[in-house]
């Protein structure tokens, strides 16, 4: 952490950096109120736990979820971006966009929460990174699109798509199963008004909402840790644009193995491609040259070397899409370990940006819950959520984010349980509230464009004055 403090900043820079990183933290304590309020509708709606009790065991895992969950999704978000704004030096650029993503998604979220629409997080942020691209697209020498890394938006927006399908699918049959060959009939029936159930069900409803947190956590969290990277990077890139404490006797041996590589495949047409990778991997090496850790290399390498593995892996990966190294499938997988490889000094969070990030979800989910839950609970089916209910949606939910989160892939929590929720609804003949999800539909469906729009306006806006 030292290296937030012992900078070269003016005080006006400096100023701006904190503000950035409260904005950062500030979007992240939204998401805690925004979408965590539905992990713990259900044991509110149950009466499994008081509203004040459940807020603060999901906070809890939705803490330790960050901590543990890993970097992968963080990643993924940020490879949204062009590859260009990834590398450009200056200060400028890296706050006209993070600045631009911040307020779009925070404005969007707010809104949504007031009205008490249990809209997307993620889908927000991942339209106010496209927006931001696209944006930098229209710009001089640009071509319109060209930059953004449709490849990964697509995958994301695949895995943000099919996965509330998936949960209203899976939480319906799961309660099919629930009300078939459940001996306890309680678990299918209208719960008592302000009784707590039975011991055995009420324990599997707290783990639920527990796992449904801790998962919210691993995913959702690791979104503000991408956040708040790319602030450090873009303004403080010798203190953060390479993993300090990492050694580089790895990299190295990843260089002369690519590099061995490319010297021995490739066709006439991406012969050119391969020289300047090639020599790319060269300035890599004379940057790090003897130093055996990335902190004993000169503050003003690091920029430069993170900037050639980005540029790198990109012109890597797209020679092995073209086919242009005519490699097996042995020499594709020892490739991509040597990619990884080098992408291991970038691809990293100190443990207090995971600290920070962890302590602004936990408290946002202890502060603002209460308009989604009165959504998810009480409006979005006909009648009050059954214990079996609650825990199909949340079964389903807890998997679902789990794996997205090991696959590194980002998905809404939101939308998987209250498509989980409405799944258990029709399910069980309870009808829905057309209303309420016509109003939720049109949230889902506007998060996009909206936040696209809203983040593409105020990149060039902040374009202009900041660079």
């Amino acid at each position: 952490m030292d290296a937030l403090f012992n900078h070269s900043l003016s005080t006006g820079s400096t100023l701006l950096l904190f503000a950035c990183l409260l904005l950062a933290l500030g979007f992240e304590f939204v998401n805690g109120f925004h979408d965590t309020a539905n992990a713990v509708a259900t044991v509110i709606y149950t009466n499994s736990l008081k509203p004040r009790v459940a807020v603060i065991l999901s906070g809890i895992f939705n803490f330790i979820g960050v901590l543990v969950g890993g970097i992968a999704v963080a990643m993924a978000i940020i490879k949204l971006l062009p590859v260009e704004l990834l590398v450009k030096g200056g200060s400028g650029m890296a706050l006209s966009m993070v600045l631009s993503l911040l307020l779009a998604a925070i404005i969007w979220n707010v809104g949504t929460w007031y009205l008490g629409l249990p809209s997307s997080s993620s889908h927000t942020l991942i339209g106010s990174i496209l927006g931001v691209g696209i944006a930098n697209s229209m710009t001089a020498g640009h071509a319109f699109g060209d930059g953004v890394n449709w490849g990964k938006a697509k995958d994301i927006g695949l895995s943000l798509l099919v996965s509330p399908m998936c949960g209203f699918v899976a939480a319906a049959l799961l309660y099919l199963l629930f009300k078939r060959y459940a001996r306890n009939r309680t678990l299918v029936e209208t719960p008592p008004k302000d009784r707590p159930p039975p011991m055995g069900t009420r324990a599997v409803l707290i783990g639920t909402c527990s796992a449904v947190s801790f998962a919210h956590g691993s995913n959702d969290g690791q979104k503000g840790v991408g956040l708040v990277m790319l602030i450090l990077i873009g303004l403080l890139p010798g203190g953060f644009a390479l993993d300090r404490e990492a050694s580089t006797v790895p990299t190295k041996a990843a260089i002369v193995q690519i590099d061995s590589m490319l010297a021995l495949h490739g066709d006439a047409e991406g012969a050119a491609k391969i020289e300047e990778v090639r020599a790319r991997l060269a300035n890599m090496q004379r940057r790090i040259g003897a130093h055996a850790t990335v902190d004993e290399v000169p503050e003003a390498d690091r920029f430069e070397i993170r900037r050639e593995i980005l540029l790198i892996d990109s012109a890597v990966g797209k020679l092995v899409a073209a086919g242009h190294l005519g490699l097996t499938a042995e020499e594709k997988a020892q490739l991509a370990t040597q990619r990884r490889t080098l992408r291991d000094l970038t691809d990293y969070a100190p443990v207090w940006v995971l600290l920070a990030i962890a302590f602004a979800l936990g408290l946002g989910t202890m502060v603002g819950w209460k308009r989604i839950v009165v959504t998810v609970g009480e409006k979005i089916g006909k009648s009050h959520l059954t214990y079996a209910q609650g825990m199909s949606a949340e079964l389903v939910a807890a998997t679902a984010i789990g794996l997205a989160s090991t696959a590194g892939l980002p998905v809404s929590t939101t939308h998987v349980l209250s498509s989980g929720i409405a799944g258990t609804m029709v399910a069980n003949k309870s009808g829905l509230n057309s209303s309420t999800v016509r109003s939720i539909a049109l949230a889902w469906i506007f998060t996009l464009p909206v936040s696209i729009i809203l983040s593409g306006t105020l990149f060039l806006l902040l374009r202009l004055v900041l660079t």
